[in-house]
Formats: structure tokens, sequence, C-alpha cells
């Protein structure tokens, strides 16, 4: 990615972070009664972390291209912008639905296991993982290639359209009550809850317990798309918000430090019960 591109996509991806944060934080939702020390310290440290991280991977990715294919250098710069969303939408996000599915396994949950320790939901925890979780994230490293192949500023704004739906399907700002309570809305409201991340869906994603009928902890995995979920059988539908988040572990143990939440397995839990690596099908609860 050119430097010109990059500096669009990091300040259009951070003017979209304040406004949602802005409007939590006129709710008074922004710093939420349920956070902890520990929260605080891995909310700030992981959003600082995922730029270098990704960064890094996506040049990584560029520089291993030009290397072993330096002759395919913007090969596929004269494809049909749509031709391109189309790739990203596979090569990005229907990997990073896989991955996410697979990271709520005894696999990969020990690196996604930050995201849903916190006993919220805010714009503030969208890049809470462990940093091996993004390091590892194979859309991240396709991506890499297809920027090398040419996609730029297709790329740029696909990336930024995104991150928008993401930060706002975990934002407590929960834009989707609107279309739920207006009757004449309701077949808008049928078809973007089957095509994108919604904070009804996605809020039921992290919910502390998913035997009311609203927590969906084993689906709603969708990022961007919540296709995937739709045509792969694993999306609920409830249209109303989890009365309470977080994991029952930390509940009965009590918190974890943010350090093995972000740095895991470099440094390890030091919890008389610690759960960074347990073996459970699902999320510890």
């Amino acid at each position: 990615m050119q430097a010109n591109q990059q500096m669009v996509q990091v300040l259009a991806v951070v003017l979209i972070m304040a406004c949602f944060a802005l409007a939590e934080w006129r709710k008074g939702l922004f710093f939420p009664n349920t956070a902890n020390p520990q929260d605080h310290r891995l909310d700030v440290a992981a959003t600082l972390m995922l730029p270098w991280v990704s960064g890094v991977v996506l040049a990584s990715a560029q520089a291993l291209c030009a290397w072993a294919m330096p002759e395919h250098r913007n090969a596929w710069a004269d494809w049909a912008w749509w031709q391109m969303v189309a790739v990203l939408l596979v090569a990005d996000d229907f990997t990073q639905y896989l991955w996410h599915r697979l990271s709520h396994t005894s696999v990969l949950w020990p690196l996604h296991r930050a995201h849903h320790s916190p006993a919220y939901m805010s714009v503030r925890i969208v890049y809470r993982n462990n940093v091996f979780y993004y390091a590892m994230m194979p859309g991240i490293w396709l991506s890499g290639i297809l920027l090398y192949l040419g996609f730029g500023w297709v790329y740029v704004v696909y990336s930024v359209v995104k991150l928008a739906v993401i930060m706002g399907a975990h934002s407590t700002v929960r834009w989707d009550r609107f279309l739920y309570a207006t009757p004449a809305l309701a077949p808008l409201a049928w078809l973007v809850e089957r095509t994108i991340s919604t904070p009804a869906t996605h809020f039921a994603h992290h919910a502390l317990v998913q035997d009311d009928g609203i927590g969906h902890y084993s689906g709603n995995y969708g990022n961007l798309l919540f296709l995937w979920d739709v045509l792969l059988g694993t999306a609920r539908f409830s249209r109303r918000y989890p009365a309470a988040f977080g994991l029952m572990d930390d509940r009965r143990h009590g918190p974890e430090s943010w350090v093995p939440q972000m740095i895991y397995p470099l440094k390890k839990s030091q919890r008389s019960e610690t759960v960074m690596g347990s073996g459970a099908h699902q999320p510890p609860r």
C-alpha cells in the first residue's frame, strides 16, 4: 500500500472511531461502570497495537510477493472495482469469518479470549484481541497479496467501509433500533440484518449466556457480511440485546490481567485456575 493510501485509510478509520466514541461519551457509555483497570489498559493497548501489527503483516506479504513473483506487481490493477470487491469479500471477509469461528474452539480461543472478556460493549473493544490473533489472520496476509497485485484504492475504500460496519456492530449507539422500531422500514430491517453485522446480532455473540433466546456466542461470527452466518447456519436473530456481557469464568475467578490476554503465550496467566489455554470447545463459561 502506498503511503498516501495508507494515510487516507488511517485518517478515515480514526475519524469514524472518534464519531462513535463521541456518541457513546455523550450518552455516558464510553466509560462503562463494568470496566475494571485491566479493561482500560487492554482497550488502549490493543487499539494502539492493531495498526502496527496489520501494517507489518501487509508489508511483509507484499515483500514476499516482490521476492517470489516480481513480474506480477499490479498485474490485476486493471480489474473493475466490483471484481476487486468480490475477491476481497472472499479473501478477507469470508476467511475472517472462518478464522473467527475457529477462534471459538480450543485451537485459537486463547488468542481471541480478550475480545470476549469485557463485561460491556463499546467501540473501544473493536480491536481488543491478542497480538497473534491478528498477526496470523489469513485475511490480512491475503489482503497484502491483493495490494501487491494492484487493489490499492479499492482496498482502502473496502477496508474503511468494513471497519465502519464492525465499529457500528460493537458500539452502544445501537443504530439498528431505529430500523426495528419503524414499521415502514421492516423490509429494509430484514434485508440489512441478513447482509451486514448489526448491534443486535453482534451483541448476541458477546452475551454472557446463550440460553435466554438472545445470546449466541456459538454463532453470529460475521464481521462485515452477516450473510456468511445466514448461509452457513450460524445466524440467530432476536432483535433484542443481551442483559450482560463477558465471560463467566472471570465472574467466578476475578478479571484476568491484561498482559497475558494480549501477548499469550509469551506471557501466561498467573491465576490459580487459568483459562487462557482452556481446551473448551466454546469459550469457558
